[in-house]
């Protein structure tokens, strides 16, 4: 794999920074989540992959300990708001003087500087901040939010390992480690550098939100609901791909010209799908030239035709996962969420080279500066939901017959205890 060799130190916070550390791990590096210390909800839905364990960062042994895994690894994934590794002797300059190489990557909404560096916010705070925001959402409607995708993971897990890999190229030539401030608003805004580029192009941007060819306001350019309740999309722009899109609808091109009346035509691309299922339509947009495909839900994409011929997902029991893209033809990356090999082994072997004794880390688990175990998955708790199922089922029998009920259930070293 192509960051094979690479160690990766991913300090635990919400979704664009596992993003970023699961995109390193699906080509090859070694993640090790770094945790909190003590009761947590865990609210990592892409630790697949990754090795974990806790220390205690508010301690400064927990701190020494810190900067001796730091000292053994060549990146490091930061999510915290400006200024809180400062306040935890852990600073940038801190850490490279302990590993020049080290490359140091801090993930934030607003970035390491400015009047907003210090504030708290979620992605649709990243996203309106990027000017992004503005161009979401439906005609005469307020912007509306597209999930957590822009901010949270386009311009900033993605965006966050996009510098970090080229940080680890330009050390080859340098040898020296570097600070990636990779900000989601900026992020969100380079991701959308088309828009900004494209303002001028009155033909694309001249009404309001929602009114434009490419934003909804173009019956060519739209969703429709078809006569199962599910939906088709349209993207025919160019005038070929909109005669040929007329012609499996069985609507004259002479009857709705492409540019004028684009109200009528919603209209009457409306009442056209309305009259046959989502497979149906499928069936007669099958060629090359129509730009009409089916909107898929996350439980269709993996039984779809195409997506099936290029594997582009795989199956976890009942969950669908994205396989690692781009497909590298040498050295292509592989779902850490279908090959979970002995994570505890990995962290093991990382804590031996940091030279610590077995003594010492003991002592450092009893005064609580670490704790080391095997933290699953989201994936797979679920995958033990049944036996999680009858467990609980238990307990809920023996209280009813008053019996003891203190049970610990270790399964993947998840332990459950009830009393």
């Amino acid at each position: 794999m192509a960051l094979r060799g690479i160690q990766v130190l991913e300090l635990a916070g919400l979704a664009p920074g596992p993003l970023c550390g699961m995109i390193l791990a699906d080509f090859g590096a070694s993640v090790i989540v770094v945790d909190k210390v003590g009761p947590k909800l865990n609210m990592n839905f892409l630790s697949e992959g990754k090795s974990s364990m806790n220390v205690d960062l508010k301690n400064s042994k927990g701190q020494e300990f810190f900067r001796r895994m730091v000292k053994q690894s060549d990146v490091l994934i930061e999510p915290f708001r400006a200024g809180v590794m400062e306040k935890l002797n852990l600073s940038p300059e801190t850490l490279l003087k302990d590993n020049p190489k080290l490359i140091f990557a801090r993930l934030t909404g607003y970035g390491q500087s400015g009047p907003y560096s210090s504030k708290a916010g979620h992605d649709i705070n990243y996203v309106s901040l990027s000017g992004l925001f503005s161009l979401f959402g439906w005609r005469n409607k307020q912007p509306t939010p597209p999930a957590n995708f822009a901010a949270d993971f386009a311009g900033g897990g993605l965006s966050c390992a996009l510098g970090i890999v080229m940080a680890l190229f330009e050390r080859e030539k340098s040898g020296q480690g570097q600070v990636v401030d990779a900000s989601m608003v900026e992020g969100a805004a380079y991701t959308g550098s088309w828009f900004f580029h494209s303002k001028e192009a009155s033909f694309l941007w001249s009404q309001p939100r929602g009114q434009n060819p490419l934003d909804g306001g173009a019956f060519f350019y739209d969703t429709y609901e078809t006569k199962d309740g599910k939906w088709m999309a349209v993207g025919a722009v160019e005038p070929q791909f909109y005669s040929a899109a007329l012609h499996k609808l069985g609507i004259a091109e002479e009857s709705l010209p492409q540019y004028t009346g684009f109200q009528k035509g919603h209209e009457v691309f409306a009442e056209k799908f309305r009259t046959k299922t989502q497979n149906e339509w499928c069936e007669i947009f099958n060629g090359d030239n129509e730009c009409v495909t089916p909107v898929l839900s996350l439980e269709e994409v993996a039984d779809h035709p195409h997506n099936k011929s290029r594997n582009s997902f795989s199956r976890l029991n009942n969950l669908v996962i994205p396989n690692p893209a781009p497909k590298l033809s040498r050295t292509p990356g592989a779902s850490s969420a279908l090959s979970q090999n002995s994570k505890k082994i990995r962290t093991e072997d990382f804590i031996k080279s940091l030279g610590i004794s077995e003594e010492e880390i003991s002592r450092l688990i009893s005064d609580g500066v670490i704790e080391f175990k095997f933290r699953a998955s989201k994936i797979e708790e679920y995958t033990t939901l049944s036996k999680l199922k009858q467990i609980m089922i238990a307990v809920y029998r023996r209280k009813k017959l008053g019996q003891e009920n203190k049970m610990r259930i270790y399964n993947k070293e998840i332990y459950f205890k009830e009393s």
